[in-house]
């Protein structure tokens, strides 16, 4: 037994998951080099069978990885175990990830007896360990599958090989104490159990996952997987900032460690909220806006004489900037790139230069550029690739009539211009936009919040779009209203073409979808 905890990062496979979620190949890279430079053991790089972009995404990012191990996910048949290994072959440190579920609810999928499913454990653990000396299976629905069965199976994948047993909590089914006994008695029950290390997957049902987690960790296991602001499918998965800073925080009673860089959590949640679409709640822990906030007086003066009386943690510890001055339209690039700097986002020069030119305009609107002001500007029109633009957007409308939105968008760089009518200017907008690029997609969600207080505030727009089953979120901010409103459409638009594209020929994806989707 050792004190150091592995952090098994799945935001790429898991967290890509969540409806909605989809990334493209550059914003999956991006992330895996955020994740490898933050110090996370394991990436989950993504599913190689479900795609062919799956296929090159995992393929590309373990070429690219320097520390961390990269995985692939596979079923449990040798078609998936060989295209994980041809995906993750070419890392420094490859690891395949074969999983099958094991409950009764989860066995009568494939219909299997309990004898051909322990057949069919050994024969692909077997072939995965002959690929790679390092292999990872999961018996997926593992809390709800009877103990004595359990046992059986994690035996067998062990003697075939297995290096790394994970215990998911499929469903969220499980509490703390169930947690840490489980993992305690398959370490001692189980022959080899000893030699292996057990990890932990946990989701978030019953909001319980980062308190099962822990509660793993205590009874033995030394892995965590876990996301980043706990993406995943339905209520998520542990989240990684939780439980690297759980354990940070609390070492007196959990005195276990990890080897993550704690100071780049805030830049890569910021990330991940940015390409997925899927905004961080204000009250979440650890990341969320409001997590070092302190309006009640008596905090605030309890803050001032000493700041230990109500923050556990530094916000420096988790690289969020400690100041919120505001920029101003004379600020020059050395001042935005330094406070962006300090936000936690690490740009190219071309980068920054495009943000400038977008800081710049919203100074010359607005008096005070704050720093949610400079998050949200780094976010527009982010998340997607343009496959559409927005070009420009002109809307009228009054108390005694339809709006009317003139539109311009480029189609693959090609512009064009429609007119159209509706209620209310976002309504004649949404239209002048489905005009030009025909779509039946159903519009799930329209949320608009303020990013700053003020008549000048920009506005932050979500979208959520379905489409054929397809779900797609977009998001953007302008002090306009109707312009964030149409860029954040057009942003759920070129994720519902993304998520076309990933779909591999032929391939089985609502099998792969829901055979996965709990692991």
């Amino acid at each position: 037994m050792t004190d150091h905890v592995l952090i098994f990062d799945t935001t790429l496979r898991d967290g890509e998951q969540s409806p909605g979620a989809t990334m493209t190949h550059d914003e999956k890279l991006e992330i895996a080099e955020m994740l490898d430079e933050m110090g996370v053991d394991v990436i989950e790089a993504g599913f190689p069978i479900a795609s062919e972009g799956d296929f090159k995404a995992v393929a590309e990012i373990a070429r690219r990885s320097r520390n961390a191990t990269i995985c692939g996910l596979a079923r449990a048949n040798p078609t998936d175990i060989d295209r994980a290994w041809e995906a993750v072959r070419h890392a420094a440190s490859p690891r395949i990830h074969t999983f099958i579920g094991t409950s009764p609810l989860h066995r009568a999928i494939p219909d299997l007896t309990q004898d051909e499913m322990a057949d069919r454990i050994h024969e692909t653990v077997t072939h995965a360990r002959n690929l790679c000396d390092n292999v990872q299976w999961s018996p997926m629905d593992a809390t709800r599958t009877e103990w004595d069965y359990l046992c059986r199976v994690i035996e067998i994948a062990i003697k075939a090989g297995a290096t790394t047993i994970n215990i998911p909590d499929t469903v969220g089914y499980t509490a703390p104490g169930e947690s840490a006994n489980l993992i305690r008695r398959l370490i001692t029950e189980v022959p080899g159990g000893e030699e292996v290390i057990f990890a932990t997957h946990c989701h978030n049902d019953l909001g319980m996952a980062t308190a099962n987690a822990l509660a793993a960790v205590e009874g033995g296991a030394r892995q965590i997987e876990c996301t980043i602001n706990g993406l995943g499918e339905r209520a998520g998965n542990t989240a990684l900032e939780e439980v690297v800073m759980a354990l940070r925080t609390r070492g007196d009673i959990m005195p276990f460690h990890t080897g993550i860089d704690t100071t780049r959590i805030m830049a890569l949640s910021r990330r991940v909220s940015t390409v997925s679409g899927f905004p961080v709640q204000f009250n979440k822990a650890i990341v969320g806006k409001n997590a070092f906030a302190h309006e009640s007086g008596i905090h605030q003066d309890g803050m001032l004489k000493n700041r230990e009386n109500f923050e556990i943690m530094r916000p420096e510890d988790i690289g969020l900037a400690a100041s919120s001055l505001p920029l101003g339209k004379h600020s020059g690039r050395a001042a935005m790139r330094a406070k962006l700097d300090e936000l936690g986002f690490e740009l190219g020069d071309n980068e920054v230069k495009d943000i400038f030119a977008r800081f710049k305009e919203l100074a010359d609107r607005k008096k005070e550029v704050y720093d949610d002001d400079l998050i949200a500007l780094v976010r527009i029109n982010e998340g997607a690739e343009d496959h559409l633009q927005l070009l420009d957007l002109g809307v009228s409308c009054g108390t005694g009539g339809p709006a009317e939105a003139t539109l311009t968008m480029a189609v693959d760089g090609t512009g064009h211009t429609v007119t159209d009518t509706g209620d209310g200017p976002v309504d004649a907008t949404f239209k002048a936009v489905r005009a030009i690029w025909p779509n039946a997609a159903r519009l799930e969600l329209y949320q608009v919040h303020a990013v700053t207080e003020g008549t000048d505030a920009q506005a932050t727009v979500s979208v959520r779009l379905v489409e054929d089953g397809r779900i797609a979120t977009g998001s953007s901010a302008d002090t306009d209203t109707v312009v964030a409103s149409a860029r954040a459409y057009i942003n759920a638009l070129n994720r519902l073409i993304v998520r076309r594209e990933k779909t591999a020929p032929g391939a089985d994806v609502k099998e792969i979808r829901y055979t996965d989707a709990g692991e």
